[in-house]
């Protein structure tokens, strides 16, 4: 399949809404990905196809992960699924076979240890995307223009305190991939 056969296979999908959030990740990781110097169109790619599934009932998301043979860690917080579904489906959905893009759909909310630079950028787009409007977020896209792994760690910051508050229950991978970055900033800081 071609970035536009995606598109419109992304566009019957999901709802208009979904899909104008899934057009910023679009447009948000192509941005990123050229900053930082992460290829731009499997950025896209992974961009467009990291909510194929996000629309799903949370049963059929059990029902599909189970068959898909997903890590049974993401079946704690049932929307950790939709990455790792999406990611599953990659090669005989959209007759794509990259690991990296695969990865990046895979880890896009989750995060997690080691993430390489094209996980970073899609995770960080779909979190900052223009259609996303919450008090932390313009300080996020400041801190992106300048430095992936400290606006993806303060994503994660404010992530895990909006769980928090809301008595919610935090993946496990998110506190890894969370200090994983943070020490990664940490030691370039101390150089």
């Amino acid at each position: 399949m071609n970035e536009l056969e995606i598109k419109e296979l992304i566009r019957e999908t999901l709802s208009p809404r979904r899909f104008q959030h899934v057009c910023g990740v679009v447009e948000a990781a192509e941005e990123l990905a050229s900053r930082f110097g992460v290829d731009p169109k499997k950025a896209r790619i992974a961009g467009w196809i990291h909510d194929y599934v996000r629309e799903w009932p949370v049963d059929r998301w059990y029902e599909v992960a189970k068959e898909r043979g997903v890590n049974p860690e993401f079946f704690d917080v049932a929307e950790m699924l939709h990455g790792p579904i999406a990611a599953s489906m990659l090669s005989d959905v959209f007759g794509i076979d990259d690991k990296e893009i695969a990865d990046a759909i895979r880890y896009h909310t989750s995060g997690r240890i080691g993430m390489s630079q094209l996980e970073k950028v899609v995770c960080l787009a779909d979190y900052i995307e223009a259609g996303r409007s919450f008090p932390a977020v313009e300080e996020l896209r400041e801190k992106a223009k300048a430095d992936l792994d400290l606006a993806l760690a303060s994503a994660f910051d404010n992530t895990i305190r909006f769980l928090l508050d809301k008595n919610k229950p935090i993946f496990p991978l998110t506190i890894y991939a969370r200090n994983d970055l943070w020490r990664t900033v940490s030691d370039r800081r101390t150089l």
